[in-house]
């Protein structure tokens, strides 16, 4: 089992921006990937980015490339998100989930509100 917790969430005028984190514990091993969702009012819950937690290869949604940086901290078991540029449909609540081997994301935080201002 592996626990997630996010922070680093807020309120942002458009063009600012957040970092935020995910801190994971208990049998982190066992994790192959760490991705941001987000889940914005009304709309279907999206995957933002994704890392390789040895390799350190990224994806992006082509909405927030250029845009979003995705990395990762190995001694500390902990995954970051620094979001710059920001525009107000990037307002969500933003999670951050891990996956094992087969790909599948199976363990989730509980999500941390982003809301951008225009």
């Amino acid at each position: 089992q592996v626990q997630l917790e996010e922070s680093g969430g807020g309120l942002v005028q458009a063009g600012g921006s957040l970092r935020l984190s995910c801190a994971a514990s208990g049998r982190t091993f066992s994790r192959y990937f760490m991705a941001w969702f987000r889940a914005a009012a009304g709309k279907e819950r999206e995957l933002v980015s994704h890392i390789h937690w040895s390799s350190g290869n990224t994806y992006y949604v082509d909405s927030v490339k250029g845009r979003f940086t995705i990395s990762r901290d190995k001694a500390l078991n902990t995954g970051y998100l620094q979001m710059d540029s920001l525009k107000p449909e990037d307002t969500a609540v933003y999670y951050c989930a891990t996956a094992g081997r087969a790909g599948t994301f199976d363990s989730w935080g509980q999500g941390t509100q982003v809301t951008v201002s225009s």
